[in-house]
């Protein structure tokens, strides 16, 4: 071996096939738009681009200081922010949710039927805190992640009846009080299914903390982080560095969705999602993740201790079990085998079980197909930006690792 490729224990030129992989698979046959790419080990950067187009119609090559919707990327950043209230004692993992939200104390686990017929039942277990951080509180995503004809089971019917969405002009408020109204998909604790429990932990975060969410994130995580590229309202004067979104058509060819001159990202929500509200930056969310990748502290802020983000970071799926014992639902940014989830992150629990390299990873991704990845053992991060809905449209997560843990040599 050239020892001139060799940097941070990698061979930098066989994680130059990241990038021929994407210029070849993705961008030249026009699957997606345009992307940032990132990666870091030791702290060096190993590898980072900026390619194709940022915005299709008007041919706008792809920024270096672009902004992309990071939709369920937002997640993993909500759950740090309530995490840090458990720091300062304000709950314990086993509280119920009912101590915070009185309104649920009377909740439902659907049993059978539909509508008027539906049949329910007391909760085996309440839910509790732990319950909403891991994806196992018995709420669902409703209807929302579905795609176009799929068949809707009766508890997401009521979702849909409820027009239970971040986006429907409700108040956060008023979000949690419509969930009020919908039984559990599940008893909590018994099963997981992707859903809804993120922005609840928003809400609970501006219960707690007493002040507005968005405000919590923006004076104690993004400010202390020098994270200004990062909001749920993009600025006037930032708009023109805001990538479009696209979908796929029946023919494979980029629809735009959302225009960044007409973007719904530039009005302020009546509701701040903590489970898919924000748009950010390859810079900013390389911030969030230096963070995690050194155990909470970065450039002597500490947002959390690291026994903190190692629990969080653990499998609590009961008897460690992986995600194809317990997930129901059709949708995830993750795959299920050997996959474990802790409080807001997901994490791979064998190398064997999962099919694929990095057990000592923790991650989550976004609608949009955006991912990132943070792996403590190996000192290494991966951030991936792009905008194409919906993130199962193509393995990315998988594809990347093949390469870039191939090229690990040290």
């Amino acid at each position: 071996m050239n020892s001139a490729t060799l940097v941070a224990g990698v061979d930098t030129r066989r994680l130059q096939r990241l990038s021929e992989h994407l210029q070849r698979q993705y961008l030249e046959p026009g699957r997606i738009p345009g992307y940032q790419l990132l990666v870091a080990r030791r702290g060096q950067v190993l590898l980072q681009e900026s390619c194709g187009l940022m915005d299709v119609a008007r041919a706008r090559p792809m920024q270096d200081n672009a902004l992309f919707r990071i939709y369920s990327m937002t997640k993993p950043i909500t759950t740090v922010a309530l995490m840090m209230l458990y720091e300062e004692g304000c709950f314990l993992l086993n509280d119920p949710v009912q101590r915070f939200i009185p309104r649920w104390k009377d909740q439902r686990v659907w049993i059978s039927g539909a509508g008027a017929d539906m049949q329910t039942r007391p909760p085996r277990q309440q839910m509790t805190m732990r319950h909403l951080l891991n994806h196992s509180s018995g709420l669902t995503y409703g209807a929302a992640l579905l795609p176009a004809g799929a068949k809707v089971d009766p508890v997401d019917q009521v979702y849909r009846d409820l027009q239970l969405n971040t986006r429907s002009g409700d108040t956060l408020a008023q979000f949690i009080d419509k969930l009020a109204q919908v039984p559990l998909r599940y008893d909590p604790g018994e099963a997981w299914a992707y859903s809804l429990a993120t922005d609840v932990c928003g809400y609970l975060v501006e219960l707690i903390s007493g002040q507005p969410f968005e405000q919590f994130v923006q004076q104690r995580i993004f400010g202390p982080l020098g994270m200004a590229d990062t909001f749920f309202t993009v600025p006037p004067d930032k708009l023109p560095r805001l990538s479009a979104c696209y979908r796929h058509d029946p023919f494979k060819k980029l629809v735009l969705i959302d225009d960044p001159q007409a973007s719904a990202w530039a009005k302020v929500p009546a509701l701040h999602s903590g489970g898919g509200g924000l748009v950010s930056s390859l810079a900013d969310y390389r911030r969030f993740c230096d963070l995690l990748l050194r155990g909470g502290e970065l450039d002597g802020v500490r947002l959390l201790g690291p026994r903190t983000l190692a629990l969080m970071t653990a499998n609590h799926l009961p008897g460690g079990k992986d995600l194809t014992q317990l997930a129901i639902g059709a949708f995830s940014e993750t795959q299920h085998q050997g996959v474990g989830f802790g409080l807001g992150f997901a994490t791979t629990l064998g190398e064997v079980q999962a099919g694929a390299l990095g057990a000592g990873d923790f991650y989550w991704g976004g609608m949009a197909s955006t991912l990132f990845w943070v792996d403590p053992r190996e000192d290494l991060q991966l951030i991936f930006l792009t905008q194409l809905v919906p993130s199962s449209t193509y393995n990315l997560r998988g594809q990347f690792k093949n390469i870039v843990y191939s090229a690990l040599v040290d």
